[in-house]
């Protein structure tokens, strides 16, 4: 029996088996194998040329991933976006192509890469599910894109890219582990555990943790556990948007509303567009731009002033110093003090050091040694 049958038995197995307080153990041990037996898989399959190997070249300041299954309309909307149909050229490896493209926005550079349309068992290697599902794990920011008549697509993209590993609008499981060389398995704990001592301890046996300190600082289910002990999750903030809704008539827009809401899925927070039409795409740069956790600086720079046509774009709470290795040169070497002006200043001018978090919109000015 090979990988990838035992991978399905194991999660036949889980399937078929009520949940309970009985089995809750059982179950544990089921999902920690079934999880490294899917890291086995992926392993084998980078080794061998295969999905996890493969990865885009990042560009720009952020990069976004949009996803969707064949004829969402991603294409047309990438180019709506960017200027993608003019690029000369995609990213290709072996049979796949991925589409780049750059959008402009907020004085950021943003790559937007359209990748192959998603298919059922994508995460089990049908197609080149692996290698489109492996481009995604290096994105910033997901971009569900559904079909206006087809918001049930919303499931089955969330289950393949939680199968590959990749965990959407979830923090990291506050589960530390720290291997030892005796006295077995301690576990401690800053709150009230569902889950039994025992099953808690069978998951880190399984995945081969025979002396270790398990510090919880969660109320963990199997799943978290698990995710919490293995170290090819990827977790990746997302927004979704709806297309096509220059199709349908203003009434069904309440049984859209509806079915968004159904997959947990608040429609204000959805953004409804039509790519074809070029609709609601400000709205959705604006999302973007927001989910990215992107902020603005614009230098002051010596004899030329502010420069506000080009500011540097950082991540929320990048400090001077992080500004400084960005920036690139000799700057670090020689730098004396900032002067900052803007919401994280408490006055015009004012003097910090490396360590003094930047806002959105500041104004930085380096004062460097000669």
């Amino acid at each position: 029996m090979g990988l990838e049958d035992e991978i399905e038995a194991i999660e036949e197995e889980i399937a078929n088996t009520p949940y309970n307080k009985s089995t809750e153990a059982h179950i544990g041990r089921l999902k920690s194998k079934l999880a490294e037996k899917k890291e086995k898989l992926e392993n084998q399959q980078s080794g061998s040329g295969g999905g996890g190997g493969y990865s885009v070249e990042k560009h720009g300041d952020a990069t976004v991933a949009l996803v969707g299954f064949p004829s969402v309309g991603k294409s047309s909307l990438l180019n709506s976006l960017t200027n993608a149909e003019s690029e000369t050229g995609s990213y290709e490896f072996t049979t796949l192509d991925v589409n780049p493209g750059m959008l402009q926005h907020q004085g950021a550079n943003i790559q937007m890469l359209d990748v192959p349309g998603l298919i059922e068992g994508a995460a089990a290697g049908r197609g080149d599910g692996q290698q489109v599902l492996a481009v995604v794990r290096n994105a910033d920011l997901i971009v569900f894109i559904l079909s206006v008549f087809e918001i049930e697509q919303y499931d089955r993209l969330q289950k393949e890219l939680y199968d590959i590993n990749i965990r959407v609008d979830q923090e990291p499981p506050r589960v530390t582990i720290r291997p030892k060389i005796k006295d077995g398995i301690k576990i401690t704990s800053s709150t009230e555990q569902d889950l039994d001592e025992k099953t808690i301890q069978d998951v880190l046996r399984d995945q081969g943790y025979v002396n270790a300190d398990l510090n919880l600082q969660e109320n963990v289910t199997i799943d978290r556990l698990v995710d919490g002990l293995m170290e090819n999750r990827e977790y990746i903030p997302s927004i979704t948007c709806v297309n096509k809704v220059d199709l349908i008539e203003p009434s069904y827009k309440e049984t859209v509303d509806d079915q968004l809401r159904e997959r947990s899925l608040d429609p204000e927070d959805v953004t409804f567009i039509s790519a074809e039409k070029e609709k609601g795409l400000e709205a959705l740069k604006d999302r973007i731009w927001e989910n990215l956790g992107l902020i603005r600086v614009y230098m002051d720079k010596p004899g030329r002033g502010v420069d506000w046509e080009e500011p540097l774009v950082v991540e929320e709470g990048t400090t001077v110093g992080e500004a400084i290795e960005k920036l690139g040169g000799e700057m670090e070497e020689r730098f004396r003090f900032a002067r900052v002006t803007g919401p994280s200043a408490t006055h015009d001018e004012q003097q910090v050091g490396k360590d003094h978090a930047l806002a959105d919109e500041d104004v930085l000015k380096l004062i460097l040694r000669r």
